[in-house]
């Protein structure tokens, strides 16, 4: 990579307050490479400019380092895609286990060859829905933190994914846009399954006007073991 990228990732994780080594920006500008390379054969990303990925992508990413510390948890990453934002948390949080959630194998299958090129250890993606995730033992309520930046209403992402939380735990989606009357409509729904809204912090990235807000949602206890209900469900009946 070019000074110039160099550059470009140093002035983004100043503005973060992220020390990154080396070691792991050369993990960064990894990433980039196999993620425009695999975006020709299958669908990834629209956003492809260098700058744009750093930026939408990674430093989105990594916003939620301002609300809460994540090394040393374990993570879950619903509705992943091409690895946002747990590739990026995994980068910067070697110590944190995370598993990445997919729903479309070739994205799983990318993100396999991404975890084993960077050289991941505490990383796994697997192919399922959200729906099943949240019914298996193996991942049910085990997940100090479950992130998400899936496009899906509060309601129907608060299905999908305060299952898979523990006692104590946190669901924290990425949200963008005006969100009050998603929040309003979405807080009995946490509630059922468990949760509790205890904060909601906004935030604008660097040089731009996109607006990323975090829902800050505490599990306070264990959701009903009807939900999440079968494929298709939370989508077309959010609770209300």
């Amino acid at each position: 990579m070019t000074t110039n990228n160099i550059d470009i990732l140093d002035k983004y994780f100043n503005w973060l307050e992220i020390d990154v080594k080396d070691e792991y920006k050369n993990k960064f500008f990894a990433f980039y490479e196999m993620l425009i390379e695999w975006n020709k054969n299958i669908n990834l990303t629209a956003i492809t400019d260098f700058n744009d990925v750093i930026l939408k992508h990674f430093v989105d990413s990594l916003l939620i380092t301002k609300v809460v510390q994540l090394d040393n948890k374990k993570i879950i990453d619903i509705g992943t895609g091409a690895g946002f934002p747990g590739i990026p948390i995994k980068i910067i949080n070697p110590k944190a286990e995370i598993v990445l959630v997919d729903s479309l194998n070739k994205r799983v299958n990318f993100l396999n060859e991404v975890i084993n090129k960077l050289e991941l250890d505490k990383i796994r993606a697997v192919h399922s829905r959200a729906e099943d995730i949240g019914q298996n033992r193996i991942y049910r309520e085990k997940y100090d933190f479950c992130v998400s930046r899936a496009v899906a209403n509060l309601a129907t992402l608060s299905e999908y994914c305060l299952p898979l939380v523990k006692k104590d735990g946190y669901f924290i989606p990425y949200k963008s846009g005006e969100i009050n009357d998603e929040i309003n409509n979405a807080t009995k729904a946490v509630k059922i399954l468990g949760g509790k809204i205890e904060k909601v912090p906004h935030f604008t990235l660097l040089d731009t006007d996109i607006n990323r807000s975090f829902v800050v949602i505490k599990k306070e206890k264990k959701t009903p073991s009807i939900y999440p209900r079968k494929a298709g469900k939370p989508s077309k009946e959010p609770l209300s």
